[in-house]
């Protein structure tokens, strides 16, 4: 063989062994594969991965209670005064003084103006002059009479001189009456002069001052005006439908009004409701209430409008729970209530009274149920929950440890 031949041959099997090991590493990498699939499919078969449960949500409870109850209405009152006037002056004079600061408690009789009464004093001493004159001219008309009369037994004189005589004596005392009624009327003028005030209460801004020349009653414009405002009445309205309720608190002495203060020591000030319209109104369907306040501090002030709550019934043994407590549906008021399992469950219920704080509620709550008062959104009927009380006693059952008082 020549060389030449030689060398294809060669040639020729070295490409038949390149092709050779590459099948093999192919065939290699493909069982690889296949006894790794196999494997991972087979150990999820034996082993299944274990599935992780959520732990239960946590809530914060309060157990419910039974107390008595007083149903409190809310309503808009407005503040009137039991007396209100205006101080004229009774006499025409220029106003010499005020005694009072404006906004300033007077009590009845407190002297609040001064008239200028030189003129009166003046007018007082003619008709105290003429009166004196009058009255000396009587006296001597009754000598005279009495003369007269003496004579007239002795038949010196005529009976008609005597008849005339008593005549003079009895025109004079006419005229005697007319001037002593002229010296009172001088004398009140003069009391005029000195404007007191007729009422206890507080004097608003003064509306004419001194220097000026002010007229009799007739006058347009007051001096000043004078409010009560100790005690004070608080006027309300209330559904014609709770009639029957008010009147029978009325009739047990529990109906009460109850005035929020802001910022006054307690907070509230509150005072028995004393007045009951006779006539409900015809195009509001209202009744009007009446209840009079001391008003100690003062800050109640005529045409205020206050909000005030009126204790319309009781509902004794009521149960009562937090406010948080009650959620609203579309339709009606449910509660959450966690068992001994602490399982919840959702109980329909009617509220009966809402002061603010707490609900006495009416339905499936029974005294002694724990109920859910924080963390509603995290659970629904039948789940299971964690309770999570705040305080030592977090999983106490007592009622003074999970509600707030």
């Amino acid at each position: 063989m020549s060389v030449s031949e030689f060398i294809p041959s060669l040639s020729r099997d070295a490409n038949a062994t390149r092709t050779s090991s590459r099948s093999r590493l192919v065939w290699g990498a493909l069982i690889v594969v296949v006894l790794g699939g196999a494997l991972w499919f087979g150990w999820g078969f034996l082993f299944p991965p274990q599935k992780r449960t959520p732990p239960p949500a946590g809530v914060r409870t309060a157990v419910a209670k039974q107390q008595d109850v007083t149903v409190v209405q809310h309503t808009v009152g407005t503040v009137v005064s039991p007396d209100m006037l205006q101080v004229t002056a009774q006499v025409t004079g220029m106003l010499a003084k005020a005694n009072f600061q404006e906004g300033q408690l007077v009590k009845k009789g407190d002297p609040l103006f001064e008239i200028d009464a030189r003129p009166f004093e003046a007018a007082l001493a003619q008709a105290q002059g003429q009166l004196a004159k009058d009255q000396a001219i009587l006296a001597g008309a009754r000598v005279d009479l009495k003369r007269y009369q003496t004579l007239l037994g002795a038949n010196a004189i005529s009976k008609q001189t005597v008849d005339d005589q008593a005549a003079t004596v009895a025109q004079n005392e006419g005229v005697v009456q007319a001037d002593e009624a002229a010296v009172n009327t001088a004398k009140i003028n003069v009391g005029y002069t000195r404007i007191i005030s007729p009422i206890d209460g507080k004097t608003g801004p003064l509306m004419i001052q001194p220097g000026n020349v002010i007229t009799a009653a007739t006058s347009s414009t007051p001096l000043v005006t004078i409010t009560q405002v100790q005690p004070i009445k608080l006027s309300f309205f209330l559904p014609q439908s709770q009639l029957t309720e008010i009147q029978n608190q009325m009739a047990a002495g529990k109906l009460w009004a109850i005035v929020s203060m802001p910022g006054a020591q307690g907070g509230q000030e509150k005072a028995k409701v004393d007045f009951i319209s006779n006539a409900v109104g015809a195009n509001t369907g209202t009744i009007e209430l009446r209840a009079t306040f001391l008003n100690a501090d003062q800050r109640l002030v005529p045409g205020q409008n206050v909000d005030v709550g009126i204790t319309i019934k009781d509902l004794p043994g009521a149960v009562v729970v937090p406010r948080d407590a009650v959620n609203l549906g579309p339709d009606t008021a449910y509660v959450y209530v966690v068992d001994q399992d602490k399982i919840v469950s959702s109980k329909t219920v009617k509220i009966m009274n809402d002061d603010g704080v707490r609900d006495a509620i009416e339905g499936g709550i029974k005294p002694g149920d724990r109920v859910v008062v924080e963390g509603q959104l995290r659970i629904v009927p039948g789940s299971k929950v964690q309770i999570r009380n705040r305080g030592p006693a977090s999983d106490s059952d007592s009622p003074s440890s999970d509600m707030p008082s």
